[in-house]
Formats: C-alpha cells, structure tokens, sequence
C-alpha cells in the first residue's frame, strides 16, 4: 500500500471560484495512473469523508487519460470571500487527498 503522495508526480488544490476547491493529481507513468484510477480509491463518499462534507460536496472526479491525471472538485465549507476564511486561494487543502491510501494491484 502507499498513499496518494507517494505516487503523484504533482498534487495540488486551488480555488475554482470563490465557492468550490478543485484539486489535480498528475503521475509520471501510465502504470501508476491506471493503478489509482482502477483502486476505486478516489470515490465521492471517502473525499467528502476526507473534508467533512455529505458526497454531494463532491462535485466532480474527472480521470483524463491523456495526461495521466485526474481532477477533484468539491465545494468549500467557506467561500473563499468570507472574513473567517483562512486559505483564500485555496492553495493548502491537498494534504487531506494526499494521505489516501491505494492498495497495491489494479483494484480493490
């Protein structure tokens, strides 16, 4: 087993607007992105888990075959205008995603 950062190349969330939080995985090899893709790790119920949401937080997972990533959007507890929010950019909510476990093999 490893987690999601040992694996990525490149895990990294940002603001999509001042409501929702999109995050993008990248990997270096095709064989480590078909790995994650087939674990059925990355699911709606374990990411709202992940973030304190209902899965209906999650807005999206989108695998992109091409460049071997795959993207996550999930909307934000505080918009990112509030006077309480403390990550305005949206720049340090991938460690939570980071920590996600894919087991060995092609699925679960």
């Amino acid at each position: 087993m490893a987690t999601l950062r040992d694996l990525a190349k490149t895990l990294r969330s940002k603001n999509c607007d001042p409501f929702n939080t999109t995050f993008d995985v990248f990997f270096d090899d095709a064989e480590t992105y078909q790995r994650v893709k087939e674990s059925g790790a990355i699911n709606a119920t374990d990411i709202a888990a992940l973030y304190g949401l209902e899965p209906a937080g999650v807005l999206g997972i989108y695998f992109l075959d091409g460049p071997m990533a795959f993207k996550v959007t999930i909307v934000k507890d505080i918009p990112s205008s509030d006077p309480d929010c403390k990550d305005v950019f949206g720049a340090h909510q991938h460690l939570q995603l980071s920590n996600i476990t894919i087991p060995e093999g092609s699925s679960q």
